[in-house]
């Protein structure tokens, strides 16, 4: 590994790390397919319909995140919440992949860096800018990272199916929501983004590095593209989440 003037872009391509998930997380009898929801009331809202099962329990110091599996179908489906935030979600998803689950679709909501993307609106995104730290860690530097075609594809598929319009395209994944200055906005609006998020870099990093197939589906949230901001009550959207999750795991269970 070489030094570098600015830490986090010194790669180090070694295969194992000190502390590798396999070590530490079991495998278990755990569905291949894997719905990551950012969507806490739509969880919610399947518990108390007694759809989902407990299987295993994630944990950090946040508290316990439990890992559910929904039957679709006939097949087993394992659902979480990914955790908010490219490290945290990073290492969910890593332990996700040593419990035995190889195919992710994640389902969550996103800024809006596009005024045509009104609030609902669903994207497929099929590379993200790398302004997060999470990702640099799995891959080599580069200003974007691609997301697994398997994944775009099958996304696509699911909502072309129920004949929902969408965009794909390029998002832009940050770790600090603080500090969207009016130029960084307009900088990844110049170089094609569509919406801002915290974790798709570092899950499409983690996906690529452990090889397991991954996709994302996302809405439009908050509008960031004026002059001001606009929250557009996007969390309070309960029909688009329930349908951006039905998506997720009808994409899950094609990939």
């Amino acid at each position: 590994m070489r030094p570098h003037p600015y830490p986090i872009l010194e790669h180090d391509d070694a295969r194992e790390a000190f502390i590798e998930p396999s070590r530490v997380v079991q495998p278990i009898d755990i569905a291949e397919r894997c719905v990551l929801c950012f969507f806490q009331d739509v969880l919610e809202g399947l518990r108390e319909d007694e759809a989902l099962s407990p299987v295993y329990t994630l944990g950090s110091e946040m508290g316990a995140n439990p890992v559910y599996e929904l039957i679709v179908e006939g097949r087993r489906v394992a659902v979480t919440h990914p955790g908010v935030g490219a490290p945290l979600a990073a290492g969910f998803l890593e332990e996700l992949i040593a419990l035995g689950c190889r195919k992710f679709i994640v389902c969550g909501g996103a800024g809006s860096l596009d005024a045509a993307l009104t609030v609902g609106h669903l994207i497929v995104p099929d590379a993200a800018v790398r302004d997060e730290g999470t990702s640099y860690h799995y891959l080599p530097p580069s200003r974007e990272v691609v997301a697994d075609p398997r994944g775009v594809s099958a996304v696509e598929q699911a909502l072309v199916a129920r004949r929902l319009p969408f965009v794909r395209g390029k998002t832009w994944t940050t770790d600090a929501f603080y500090r969207e200055t009016p130029r960084r906005i307009a900088a990844r609006k110049a170089e094609g983004c569509l919406t801002v998020e915290m974790e798709a870099a570092a899950l499409f990093a983690v996906a690529a590095f452990r090889g397991v197939a991954l996709g994302q589906l996302l809405y439009g949230g908050d509008d960031l593209s004026g002059l001001e901001w606009d929250h557009r009550e996007w969390q309070g959207q309960t029909g688009t989440r329930r349908l951006v999750f039905d998506v997720a795991v009808a994409a899950c269970c094609v990939l």
